[in-house]
């Protein structure tokens, strides 16, 4: 397909973005062109738009940068055999080369030479994005497009929570940004006890009682190890899902777990962490868990499945919409926490 499209550009080393006017992707054999129909916000394009020293060291501007969304088809490569023109997708983001030690054994969410849709490649916060076949998820016809583009993101949330047993126990979700959010719901629909949702934000800590969970703090006005000992009887949870990168939070969540637990770590610290390993890890036998993406494909299949049961409603957690234009909006509301998740409609 020839011609231009609207796109969000970061378009120079630091801060800010701009939307401009570029050319159409143009698609190789085994890609697909779809036209984007609903686009989110996540962390990592904060991270991008605000140019901290992660983005800093990883992206190479000018480039069209998000990697959430939902979308039709529009264009098929030759080799392209499993999908068609009209298909309604979504896809997962980690494009992963399928021979190093990893993919060879089947752990392709971990490639050693993964390479990120909207990170190191071009995005999707534009009308067009063109993705390999490989990387595509087809959506059931019904799911509205705002939900359809946050299942990347929830795929976080699922392979957190549900990366060992959570049923009949206690689980602390500390941060409540967008996926930690989406992890009390899963939390809660996999049959946890208590959920305890822990964060700075009154906002996202309403959202949390909205998501499930059964007790939120403030960890500014409470001390949130005491709190946690308290609700599990001077024991400490069982299972810690680390969302929010802050050094303090995250050397609580290692407080607060019980001997035997398990902590998940998903959140990327911009700062070195300082942790009491030998009475808060080895002492305690803790099992301690790195994050990354989503396994490829199981949990997509969770994902889907806790959708379309129903099982883990994500509505309250989805606040804005705005149109592609409304960018600046849209990230000045994630900079200050004034939102759950924001969708933008190209």
């Amino acid at each position: 397909m020839n011609g231009t499209m609207n796109a969000i550009v970061k378009h120079h080393r630091g801060a800010g973005a701009e939307l401009q006017e570029v050319s159409i992707p143009s698609i190789k054999d085994d890609e697909v062109l779809i036209r984007v129909k609903a686009t989110s916000i996540c962390g990592t394009d904060v991270h991008i738009y605000n140019w901290d020293e992660w983005s800093a060291s990883r992206v190479q501007p000018p480039y069209v940068f998000g990697h959430e969304f939902a979308g039709e088809i529009v264009e098929t490569g030759e080799k392209v055999a499993n999908f068609k023109i009209g298909d309604y997708v979504s896809a997962e983001t980690h494009l992963v080369c399928g021979h190093c030690p990893q993919c060879l054994t089947g752990q392709f969410h971990i490639c050693e030479n993964t390479k990120i849709i909207g990170v190191d490649t071009q995005g999707c916060f534009a009308e067009y994005v063109a993705l390999p076949e490989s990387n595509l998820w087809r959506n059931p016809q019904d799911l509205p497009t705002d939900i359809a583009s946050i299942q990347e993101p929830m795929g976080n949330a699922v392979h957190t929570v549900l990366n060992g047993d959570v049923a009949g126990k206690s689980v602390a979700i500390i941060g409540c940004g967008p996926i930690g959010l989406m992890a009390v719901g899963v939390a809660k629909a996999a049959g946890a006890s208590q959920v305890l949702a822990f964060d700075l934000n009154d906002y996202r800590l309403d959202l949390a009682k909205e998501m499930g969970a059964t007790a939120v703090f403030h960890s500014g006005k409470v001390n949130p190890v005491e709190e946690a000992r308290a609700l599990t009887s001077g024991h400490g949870v069982d299972v810690v899902c680390e969302m929010s990168g802050h050094p303090v939070a995250m050397d609580q969540g290692f407080k607060m777990i019980t001997n035997g637990g398990r902590v998940s770590i998903l959140s990327l610290p911009t700062k070195p962490v300082t942790l009491d390993v030998t009475n808060d890890i080895v002492f305690k036998g803790v099992q301690v868990q790195g994050i990354t993406g989503r396994k490829m494909y199981e949990t997509w299949q969770q994902v889907s499945r806790l959708l379309h049961s129903g099982q883990v409603n994500v509505k309250p957690m989805i606040t804005h919409h705005l149109s592609l234009e409304e960018f600046e909006k849209g990230f000045e509301l994630m900079n200050q926490g004034k939102c759950g998740k924001v969708v933008l409609h190209p």
